[in-house]
Parts: structure tokens; C-alpha cells; sequence
């Protein structure tokens, strides 16, 4: 691996989280980026154009967000590790494409630095209105991965675990920042921080016969060979059977559609990132994401401190939903709370897992931060 602080000799203690996305995903082995300008998301592509030409990465701005997404495609089935940016209207064009990267089982990284809609919304004021959208955004409804940050630290780690973990499903992956916490900047000791190991999809064992889409006994995610190898390759958007070609058999299509929704589905424990707080005796748990995480934990440390316990998770995977978790989490309490900055996408997810809870949500989506009072006020109206 290259040792990309001896390649730039730059000190970062104090950097946004959207210029740490970057640097994650290049300790990861991102070596494609396609973006178009978008707020609040710009300047990760500002810092990937500074960092991937002198590794001999490529960063590319498209005519659009469609353009950009599918240059990344390309560019994963080539063999790069490959990342994109937007914000909510960028969503939306992804679609197609996010549709396309399931179904053909690529490995791509798509940041989306939410911001206030619908539509163009408020450019400049953070939301988290596009949870349920990254979930359900594609055709077929097959799952997808989401990890959220709340902090500068976050968006480097979890941007490593995004690429590791499309490389491991070959699946797009998604980092759910938002413009709070992607353009506010804190310090960060780079040096300090424990780094995942770094992987890579894996290649046919030698000596087979090579099917793009076949899949081992025992595994979930067929090997990968980049497409103009001297072995063919053959992709398609279409329904396929292992070699790769159209089919319409239905048993084969089922077995397939439902390959793709266990490889994520029956590993999300493998993934269930999150930070936990539980006191002993607390009657309320605290479930939130993102950077109402910060507020959040401000009202952990102030009821502990007077002796008034809450307990506080803070979900870091929020698709699929870490149900085990989840529960694990909240089996001592009596009461949740939900906190999220929109009108309610989340939650209803920790209804379906907690039927037995009282269930209590706090949302809003008017380009403000939930704060502590608010949430104060909240867990007062018992």
C-alpha cells in the first residue's frame, strides 16, 4: 500500500468532514472519483482532484450527475475502487444507475452530504430527508448498505468501511453525511486512528472455468475479473444467470434475487457499527444517527452527571437495519426515543423492531440542528 502521508506532506489537524471522506477513501484505495459540483458536497471532489493525480488516480468532473455515476460504473467494472458525491437532487438522477450497480453486483461508494428538500430546498442547511430514499431509491427494492457519520473522525473510518464493504458484497455502498457534518471542521489526529484492514474483491481461483456470476457453495458474492481482462467478462443490467447472459427462467431469476438480498441481509451483524451508552437503571434509551448524535450525547452526559440516567445509541448502520442490535440495545428500557432531522424515516423501522417499546419521536426539517433543550423538552413529556 502506498504510504500516502510520506506522498503528501501535509499535517491535517483540522479538517471538514467532507475533505476526511477524501482521505479515507484514498487510504482505502480509491483511485476514481466522478462528481458534479453540488452543495454541500463540492468539496469532496475539491479534495479528491488535489489528491488522485499524483497517486495515478483519476478525478473527473461530469456533465452531470447520470454521466458521473455511470463513469464510476465503468470504471469499478475496469477494476478501480471508484467513489461519487452528491447531495438530494444528485440522488435522485443516481437512481438508474444505483439500480444498475445492484443488479450487476458493483462495487461503487456513494457519499451523499444531505441537505434540506425537496428539490433544490435550502442548499446551504442540513437535513436527513433522504434516508428511506437511499434505502428504497432503486428498482427491485433489493437492500443496500448505509452508514451514517456524526463527526470528522467518522467520515474517514466509516468511508474505509464503505469501500471495504463494497468490495466484500459488490454492492454499492452508501455514507449518509449531512452539510452539518460534512462542512463543519474539528481536529483530527490522522496518525491516531485505528484503520481497518484494507480489502479487495476477490479473483477466480485458477485452473476453473471463469462464469462473471457464478457463486461457489458456501459463498454469497461471485469473483470478480475486470472487463477487458484477456478472460471475457460480460455484464449486463438485465436479468442473468451465471455466465452472464440474458435469462428469463424463473427459477434462475428467483435464486438470484434472492442471493442478493441475503448477501447483505444475513451479515449485517458482520457491520452493525454504532457507539452505546447504557446506564444501569436508565428507563429510556436515546436512538438516533448523524449529527443529532452530538446533541444527543450532550443530554447523556448531563442527565449522568445529576444522576438521572439515560441511555444513548447511536446507530452508525442504519440499512440494513441492525434489528439484533437494535433490540440488545434496548431490552432493559421501557421507553425510546427517536431523534432525526426530518419528519420521521427512521423510526418507523425501530417501531417494527421494538413492537413491545413505547416509542417516542423528535423530528424536524427547517434547516435547524435538533438541540439539547429540545431534546430535553422531549424526554420531559414522559
Amino acid at each position: 500500500m502506498i504510504d500516502w502521508m510520506e506522498v503528501f506532506v501535509v499535517a491535517f489537524t483540522f479538517m471538514e468532514g467532507n475533505e476526511a471522506i477524501a482521505w479515507g477513501a484514498i487510504e482505502a484505495g480509491c483511485r476514481f472519483y466522478a462528481g458534479y459540483p453540488i452543495t454541500p458536497a463540492t468539496t469532496i471532489f475539491n479534495a479528491m482532484v488535489k489528491l488522485l493525480p499524483p497517486l495515478g488516480g483519476y478525478c473527473i468532473q461530469g456533465e452531470d450527475e447520470i454521466a458521473s455515476i455511470g463513469m464510476c460504473l465503468g470504471a469499478s467494472m475496469a477494476g478501480l475502487k471508484v467513489m461519487t458525491a452528491t447531495s438530494g437532487p444528485g440522488l435522485s438522477l443516481y437512481s438508474e444507475h444505483i439500480s444498475f450497480a445492484i443488479g450487476s453486483e458493483i462495487p461503487i461508494v456513494i457519499v451523499i452530504v444531505q441537505r434540506l428538500g425537496p428539490s433544490t430546498g435550502s442548499a446551504t442547511r442540513g437535513a436527513d430527508g433522504d434516508i428511506q430514499f437511499m434505502r428504497w431509491g432503486n428498482s427491485g427494492g433489493q437492500p443496500v448498505i448505509v452508514l451514517a457519520p456524526s463527526d470528522v473522525r467518522d467520515c474517514f473510518v466509516l468511508t474505509m468501511h464503505a469501500f471495504n464493504l463494497a468490495e466484500q458484497f459488490r454492492c454499492p455502498v452508501f455514507v449518509a453525511s449531512n452539510k452539518e457534518v460534512g462542512m463543519t471542521k474539528e481536529g483530527l489526529d490522522i496518525d491516531a486512528i485505528q484503520r481497518p484492514e484494507v480489502r479487495t474483491r476477490t479473483a477466480p481461483p485458477s485452473g476453473q472455468p471463469f462464469l462473471p456470476f457464478r457463486v461457489d457453495p458456501g459463498q454469497s458474492v461471485p469473483y470478480f475479473l475486470p472487463i477487458g481482462h484477456e478472460i471475457l467478462v460480460r455484464q449486463t443490467s438485465s436479468t442473468h444467470g451465471p455466465d452472464g447472459y440474458i435469462t428469463t427462467d424463473p427459477e434462475q431469476i428467483a435464486r438470484n434475487q434472492e442471493r442478493l438480498g441475503s448477501k447483505l441481509l444475513s451479515a449485517v451483524d458482520q457491520f452493525s457499527f454504532h457507539e452505546a451508552y447504557l446506564e444501569e437503571g436508565a428507563d429510556t434509551l436515546i436512538i438516533t444517527y448523524g449529527v443529532t448524535a452530538r446533541a444527543a450525547k450532550d443530554i447523556y452526559l448531563s442527565h449522568k452527571k445529576v444522576g438521572s440516567p439515560v441511555s444513548l445509541l447511536i446507530l452508525k448502520t442504519l440499512w440494513p437495519v441492525p434489528e439484533a442490535l437494535i433490540k440488545e440495545k434496548a431490552e432493559k428500557v421501557r421507553r425510546v426515543v427517536v431523534l432525526e432531522m426530518n419528519k420521521g424515516q427512521y423510526v418507523c423501522e425501530i417501531t417494527r423492531v421494538l413492537p413491545q417499546k413505547k416509542i417516542d419521536f423528535f423530528g424536524q426539517m427547517n434547516g435547524q440542528l435538533i438541540t439539547p433543550q429540545q431534546i430535553e423538552e422531549v424526554l420531559s413529556n414522559a
